[in-house]
């Protein structure tokens, strides 16, 4: 299932969002050693986890976290502007039309299969949900291996300018373009379409 969580119904969530953030600490702490702060040295959480971040949650049917992605609007401060203006060449790209895609994560005890199937479903899930809400670009900062496994998915991706040393890692900051075709080309480059996505109740 996928759970599109906001502030309107995080409180209902609580059990998707536990297991996220835990996922979050396994992968970005313990598994790519980022040097992020853990809360109870058990949950990545840091101060965009606020009111106004939307996740996107694949869920196993007991609502446990099996891939996830934050989505940050760009009329105020995300990642991109904060932290990286470096990596773009020219204006950063942002407006009510354009959010930011942060934490893109899988669970990695999950096994190959599935989180090919998580991961699909995440992609197509992203896409949906920004057709729905009037969305036509996401941004986001990448490694560039990962950039370029991104740009393998099918869509409009494209880089924002070039790749750019950051303790010790290449860099990349991205722009994705998304119109009614995107699903389509996703379905051409072999990305599953997702379930309907749930609300938390």
């Amino acid at each position: 299932m996928l759970l599109i969580v906001d502030s309107s119904n995080r409180a209902h969530a609580h059990h998707a969002l536990r297991t996220m953030f835990e996922a979050r600490k396994r992968v970005f702490i313990d598994l790519l050693k980022w040097d992020l702060p853990a809360l109870a040295n058990r949950f990545e959480i840091d101060h965009f986890d606020d009111e106004h971040a939307i996740y996107l949650i694949v869920t196993d049917g007991e609502a446990n976290h099996l891939a996830s992605a934050r989505l940050l609007p760009t009329t105020r401060p995300a990642l991109l502007d904060s932290l990286f203006p470096w990596l773009v060449a020219g204006e950063i790209p942002q407006g009510p039309g354009v959010f930011e895609i942060t934490r893109f994560c899988l669970a990695p005890e999950i096994g190959a299969s599935r989180r090919r199937a998580a991961r699909d479903a995440l992609l197509a899930g992203l896409v949906d949900f920004a057709l729905d809400k009037g969305i036509h670009s996401y941004t986001g900062v990448a490694e560039l291996t990962w950039f370029r496994q991104i740009q393998s998915f099918g869509w409009d991706c494209r880089p924002l300018g070039m790749p750019m040393l950051h303790r010790g890692s290449a860099l990349t900051a991205l722009r994705i373009d998304i119109d009614r075709d995107t699903p389509a080309r996703l379905a051409a480059a072999g990305i599953a379409p997702a379930a309907a996505p749930a609300r938390a109740a």
